[in-house]
């Protein structure tokens, strides 16, 4: 048990490096969507929505919105607590969302 909570520490100490050296990014957010460490189920948001399946329709919804359907999805979906909405973290995953579902 251990053992995965330093790897989980270690997962978002190098997102939060990435943060402080480019700022949310595609890759950043890429890596949080596969990570089952926003949770406490051991899901991540590719396991519901592999490959972007099923997210078309959030380009009909503002940033903000966006936002918050994360953050439900967060809180519900894998069980874990909603990022604050001015996250760096919340940024590079509504940013790596958008890129998933673009026309």
């Amino acid at each position: 048990m251990r053992i995965v909570l330093t790897a989980v520490s270690c997962l978002f100490l190098v997102a939060s490096l990435s943060f402080a050296v480019e700022g949310p990014s595609l890759e950043v957010g890429k890596t949080l969507f596969e990570a089952t460490t926003l949770g406490s189920n051991g899901n991540s948001c590719a396991t519901c929505h592999p490959a972007g399946k099923g997210l078309k329709e959030i380009a009909a919804y503002d940033d903000g919105m966006l936002k918050e359907m994360i953050n439900f999805c967060i809180r519900d979906a894998l069980k874990g607590t909603m990022l604050s909405p001015d996250a760096q973290e919340l940024e590079a995953l509504l940013r790596y969302l958008r890129s998933l579902v673009q026309p």
